[in-house]
């Protein structure tokens, strides 16, 4: 089994860089999708894996559940806990790993990702997390970018300036794969799978750049880090692939494919 500590040490650094918390905003509809699909009870107990800034626990939290939000960025552990102070909500959040929960076996009636678990490394194991930690009967839900989507392209692109991953690491764009799902969760879990579309607007490219470029983690790292030539090679060649979503009226429309997931929990 390879281990992926210091490549998830890394990535829990590069999503504490920038202000993620602004870019979740763009996808607040993928946020109500899959909570509006969960259809969270009171009293039920809530998971979100990956819950970044809280954006999905705080929905559910507000629909009278117990929730339980766990990020493997501190940085953003911490923004989730001052948003739910400022908001009355009542939510347990805690820095931890998608691929070990510290949570007990089959303790809770709901377990949510919003385009966060996707990113752990080890899909075998995140999967079976889903699995160990929902109670028979429960439902799981959760949000993955389709490879032959925008984002799909635009994850691409981005790699060809990043380090290799490590030997063995899944990829997050294989869970926008239905077999890939099916694979990892048909066993435990009877399917719905949807292809969705996120809307994303803004007033021109200018905004939509200096907004992500400063706020996406990995687009910080990468433009903070590069030596110079490749930095404005990959800022160039980034402009250029988000140029052809540009209007015209000037506006940076994109519709991005996704795979909203949702199962529940077969007993034994």
């Amino acid at each position: 089994m390879p281990d992926f500590t210091e490549f998830k040490q890394r990535a829990a650094v590069v999503w504490s860089a920038g202000a993620f918390e602004e870019v979740a905003e763009s996808i607040a509809d993928v946020h109500e999708a899959l909570v509006e699909a969960l259809a969270p009870q009171p009293g039920e107990e809530f998971l979100d894996v990956g819950c970044g800034a809280g954006n999905v626990a705080a929905l559910a939290a507000g629909a009278g559940a117990h929730v339980t939000g766990i990020d493997l960025s501190p940085r953003l552990i911490d923004v989730a806990k001052a948003r739910a102070e400022a908001g009355g909500l009542h939510i347990h959040y805690s820095v931890g790993d998608a691929e070990n929960l510290d949570v007990p076996d089959a303790s809770f009636d709901v377990v949510s990702s919003c385009f966060g678990m996707i990113f752990a490394p080890d899909h075998a194991a995140a999967a079976g997390e889903l699995a160990r930690v929902t109670r028979p009967g429960g439902r799981i839900g959760f949000s993955a970018w389709t490879p032959e989507g925008s984002i799909g392209q635009g994850f691409r692109l981005f790699a060809e300036f990043q380090p290799p991953p490590p030997e063995g690491a899944g990829m997050p764009l294989q869970w926008g794969s239905e077999d890939h799902v099916r694979e990892l969760l048909g066993g435990d879990f009877d399917l719905t799978i949807e292809r969705r579309f996120s809307h994303q607007a803004n007033d021109s490219l200018d905004e939509f750049w200096e907004g992500f470029s400063q706020n996406f983690g990995p687009v910080r790292m990468l433009l903070d880090n590069l030596p110079p030539d490749r930095r404005a090679e990959f800022e160039e060649t980034s402009l250029a692939y988000y140029r052809t979503k540009v209007q015209p009226d000037g506006r940076l429309v994109d519709e991005r494919e996704y795979l909203l997931v949702t199962g529940i929990r077969k007993s034994g």
